[in-house]
């Protein structure tokens, strides 16, 4: 039974900036098909909802924290909005040179969204579309799932002579596996 879903932001929640940029204001911040829908769904069905994901951007000098929080309050707000919750952002500001302990895949922010939950980790599942939330999951010794949105048709690709991976065309399927519609 999974009763704390972790997911990760950009390619699950949100479209993923064009040529590999960043979100950097929420005006940029543009909402995944039925990702909605899929917060909604594990919200209405009593899954508690974490978002765990690296913000380089702020490591970077691109964006200050405070424009991250606000990116952050509208994602939430939305959520809110169509009867969804968002408990809390776990986030990695660093930049990938700066060699943190919680820029996945190391296991940091996934650790502490399960202490925080108090719901073991064997009822808590990351849901990713990269292979560093795959790994991220596995390092933090939770199961690991895969959406082909984002960067995951190409994680499903590069992934398959590895071995199965629970994989869903989007947040909204990933949800209602775990809580099935009657």
């Amino acid at each position: 039974m999974i009763r704390h879903a972790i997911v990760d932001r950009d390619g699950v929640l949100n479209v993923e900036a064009p040529a590999g940029g960043y979100v950097l204001s929420p005006d940029a911040w543009v909402w995944l098909p039925r990702a909605l829908d899929g917060l909604a769904w594990l919200h209405r069905h009593g899954v508690r909802v974490s978002v765990a994901t690296n913000q380089s951007p702020v490591g970077r000098g691109l964006i200050s924290p405070a424009t991250l929080d606000a990116i952050f309050e509208r994602m939430c707000k939305d959520a809110a909005a169509v009867g969804g919750k968002i408990a809390r952002v776990y986030v990695c500001p660093h930049a990938p040179t700066d060699r943190c302990s919680c820029r996945k895949p190391a296991p940091a922010l996934l650790l502490e969204a399960i202490a925080e939950s108090g719901i073991p980790a064997s009822e808590t599942v990351f849901i990713g579309d990269a292979p560093t939330d795959l790994a991220a999951a596995r390092n933090a010794g939770v199961q690991g799932w895969l959406v082909r949105t984002g960067k995951g048709r190409d994680t499903e690709r590069a992934l398959a002579a590895s071995g199965p991976v629970p994989t869903f065309e989007d947040l909204l399927a990933a949800a209602i596996h775990v809580v099935p519609a009657c």
